[in-house]
């Protein structure tokens, strides 16, 4: 399946370090050849590149490895296909307009038997049910806040119900941001690491390339990253529960949801994947 890559901060921060070990599974330490795209939130707007080419291979791919754009939420994406062809509008992350914010979604999973009715307030661009529960999310949020957006618990809650829906039809771990949370959901697998102060060295697991975190970031910088596997060979990354969905501001959970079967785990860090923070 997909690859999923996002990072929540304090303060702007860079992700090239990790998306040098992220781009690396489009293609070179795994198989996920089928498009890729990351995008940066910055003040109310929103950057977007996605590619059908894979990662690895991608020029745009190599741009973004070389220009540290910063940012407090980025949402990342390496597909591998399960639903849909191998083309430029089934790439991820998705975007759409709600409330007058900019929402980006990337889901890693497959949804059988999943035919969603949608009203056509927010429709599908491309083939996947990706971008087809992207839109029921939006829909139903839309239904319930009709007006504005509501307080963050009360986004939470709601997020969480539509999600448990979704959820029953297949694997659904996924990323979602209105440029202000991070949104997280696991159905398999997600893990995540938070960075603050004292920084220390990380190493990538996909490439012989480490970074001193101590040397880009600030006392008061808090960085968390979230990913599909480990990107780091040395950092305690935490691993999601099934079904538990975490919402995460400035750089730390402020809401967090599991059932409440099966004990929270730490990811073995061996098999890793890396963050980075204002160079994550």
């Amino acid at each position: 399946m997909c690859q999923l890559l996002a990072l929540n901060s304090n303060h702007p921060a860079s992700i090239t370090f990790s998306f040098e070990g992220f781009v690396a599974r489009g293609g070179l330490t795994d198989h996920h050849r089928d498009g890729w795209g990351i995008a940066f939130f910055e003040d109310t707007g929103c950057r977007v590149f996605i590619d059908y080419q894979a990662s690895i291979d991608s020029p745009v791919a190599q741009l973004i490895k070389h220009y540290p754009i910063k940012s407090t939420n980025i949402i990342a994406h390496v597909r591998r296909a399960t639903q849909g062809k191998i083309c430029l509008p089934n790439c991820h992350p998705f975007m759409r307009e709600l409330w007058g914010k900019y929402w980006v979604f990337a889901h890693n999973g497959d949804l059988k038997d999943f035919y969603p009715e949608l009203t056509g307030q927010f429709l599908p661009v491309g083939f996947t049910d990706s971008e087809a529960a992207f839109c029921l999310i939006l829909q139903r949020l839309r239904e319930q806040h009709p007006y504005r957006e509501p307080p963050l618990g009360v986004l939470f809650e709601s997020i969480q119900e539509i999600v448990a829906d979704i959820a029953r039809h297949g694997t659904f771990n996924f990323l979602l941001s209105n440029g202000d949370a991070m949104f997280a959901h696991c159905s398999t697998n997600l893990h995540w690491v938070q960075r603050g102060y004292p920084f220390s060295t990380a190493k990538l697991v996909d490439c012989d390339l480490s970074i001193d975190f101590s040397h880009y970031n600030k006392p008061n910088d808090l960085i968390t990253v979230i990913t599909t596997q480990p990107l780091t060979c040395n950092e305690n990354w935490t691993k999601f529960k099934h079904g538990e969905l975490i919402a995460f501001l400035n750089g730390e959970i402020v809401r967090r949801y599991a059932p409440e079967q099966e004990p929270q785990e730490a990811a073995a860090p061996d098999n890793s994947e890396k963050a980075e923070s204002v160079a994550c």
